[in-house]
């Protein structure tokens, strides 16, 4: 076990390490150790937790930048337009959106999404709000980053089923309202139209899917954004381990972790080990964004798992090595629904698509 890796932010810990963090955050309780009903704020005040919670999340940012891909209006209008046009499939009949719901939470509620001809892949859909503030994309990591994710679907025979870049941007090109978006958004450009670009402006939208909320309103200094509850919580969220892997303000999403990392979790799908094809990485994913997890069930990379309850016991199960009774299993819960944040529904709202041209093909399902 002593060769196995965790990357936090681009640092390598072993896993003597992360067990050794998930030590500390349970040693953090102190004397306010969580009492059996899960009462985990006996004698830490709000602004002691506080204190304690806000070096461990940080602040989440109104919108995740890229010095690669710079956020313009023009690009944004453009990726909202791109996110929900379905004839970007071989069937016309699945967008972006209709995996990653934007008024929905970014989720289908499917353990895995219909695609092409009703095929189904093996892993379930993540929610793509806050997505890009990740460490990388997928639950793999096989993306660097959302541009580059955007870029998978489309061609994938059984999600959206594109047979070629080519195709896909001769598509575009049919569409005789497309041309001067692009331009503005991509421009001094001699053909503005191209699949990388196409993934660019989808990309230049989603780095503003940021939905803050309450928990973040805690963290600014409010000590009333949360309910005594939902402090108690947090308490224990931390106390308990959660923040060896859940950090940052995402609350996850900026390391790779085994799945059954104190015991062997019962899964076929090796993760990230069948990109690097190191043994280090077999059975190892990134670890999920705990922001708006009340709301985007099912739970894990095959969305096995269909309540959040369930989703906290395995955890405690399988990742620190511990059974939470039912009042901290709903203690935990309460603070995840903390994290359900605020959607900008003018942001996400289904713009007038451009429409098809005299050559625009017609959909293909074969």
């Amino acid at each position: 076990m002593g060769t196995k890796k965790t990357v936090l932010l681009g640092v390598s810990l072993s896993t003597a390490a992360s067990l050794a963090l998930i030590a500390l955050g349970c040693a953090n309780a102190g004397d306010s150790s969580g009492s059996a009903d899960g009462g985990a704020t006996a004698t830490a005040s709000r602004a002691q937790l506080m204190e304690r919670a806000r070096p461990i999340f940080g602040t989440l940012a109104t919108e995740a930048t890229s010095a690669a891909n710079p956020i313009t209006e023009a690009k944004v209008d453009l990726g909202r337009m791109l996110y929900y046009d379905a004839r970007l499939s071989k069937s016309q009949e699945i967008s972006c959106n209709s995996c990653h719901q934007l008024d929905g939470f970014g989720v289908d509620g499917e353990p895995t999404s219909p695609g092409h001809k009703g095929q189904r892949g093996g892993r379930n859909s993540p929610t793509v709000y806050n997505a890009a503030f990740h460490l990388a994309q997928f639950w793999d990591g096989r993306a660097p980053d959302v541009e580059e994710q955007a870029k998978g679907p489309v061609l994938n025979p059984i999600e959206m089923a594109m047979p070629s870049e080519e195709a896909t941007v001769a598509l575009l090109k049919s569409i005789p309202g497309y041309a001067p978006l692009f331009a503005e958004a991509f421009p001094n450009q001699p053909d503005p139209i191209t699949y990388d670009n196409m993934a660019r402006a989808i990309g230049a939208f989603e780095r503003k899917l940021v939905t803050p909320g309450r928990f973040d309103a805690f963290l600014a200094g409010d000590e009333g954004a949360l309910s005594d509850t939902e402090v108690a919580g947090l308490e224990l969220f931390m106390q308990a381990g959660c923040i060896s892997c859940h950090v940052g303000p995402t609350v996850g999403g900026t390391l790779f972790q085994k799945l059954g990392l104190v015991k062997p979790y019962p899964t076929k799908d090796t993760g990230r080990f069948e990109v690097t094809g190191n043994e280090a990485d077999r059975f190892v994913f990134k670890v999920p964004s705990l922001r708006n997890v009340a709301r985007t069930a099912p739970y894990f990379h095959d969305g096995s798992i269909a309540t959040l309850d369930d989703a906290i016991r395995t955890m405690g199960q399988y990742q620190l090595g511990r059974s939470f009774t039912d009042a901290e299993t709903a203690s935990i819960r309460a603070f995840l629904g903390s994290l359900t944040g605020d959607v900008d529904a003018t942001y996400i709202a289904r713009p007038t698509l451009p429409e098809s041209g005299a050559s625009t093909p017609g959909p293909d399902n074969s």
